[in-house]
């Protein structure tokens, strides 16, 4: 028999001869698979329209926003506005020559001479006085003297009439008496 190496050595070669023929290329028919256009182009054509879409709708949105904006600046603005005048209303309510008019107007007057209590030993320090009406302060200034010489005499003029003509009534008002001028105020 022959040995193993020589049986080995004839049996390669029909192994690699069924390995070249299993690794041989052949032709395989190509395959017409071409993707359809139709549904690309309508993929294509709905993103773009919902791009403008979505375009148009944020546009709208910062528009209403802007106008929403305008509207509260526009409140804002008004309630300050109120608000100033309203501290100044109160500015003037508060003012202390209106509060004391106010309650001299209402029949207060001043408090006289207070009197003080010693808690610890009961004395009474001072002598009280009531609050009577001789205690109304002055709050308005009085106003100045009239000078004498912007308040002078009257200074009449009789007009005695010769007779019913229109000449000797210009000198008398609608009751047939004479008028009576004053220096100075015609």
């Amino acid at each position: 028999m022959s040995s193993p190496a020589v049986q080995l050595r004839a049996r390669m070669p029909r192994i690699a001869e069924a390995a070249v023929e299993r690794a041989r290329l052949r032709v395989v028919p190509r395959r017409q698979a071409r993707a359809a256009r139709v549904p690309f182009v309508a993929l294509v054509s709905l993103v773009l329209l919902g791009g403008v879409i979505g375009l148009l709708l944020f546009n709208t949105s910062m528009q209403q926003a802007a106008f929403a904006t305008t509207a509260l600046e526009q409140q804002a603005s008004t309630l300050t506005a109120r608000q100033q005048i309203l501290e100044m209303e109160l500015d003037v309510l508060r003012n202390p020559q209106r509060v004391a008019e106010r309650a001299q107007a209402m029949g207060m007057v001043p408090s006289g001479t207070p009197a003080y209590l010693l808690l610890e030993n009961g004395k009474v320090l001072g002598e009280p006085t009531p609050a009577t009406p001789a205690n109304t302060i002055r709050l308005k200034a009085r106003p100045p003297a009239k000078p004498a010489f912007l308040d002078p005499d009257p200074v009449v003029n009789r007009v005695v009439a010769e007779g019913p003509t229109a000449a000797g009534l210009a000198g008398r008002g609608a009751e047939g008496r004479p008028v009576t001028r004053h220096a100075g105020r015609d």
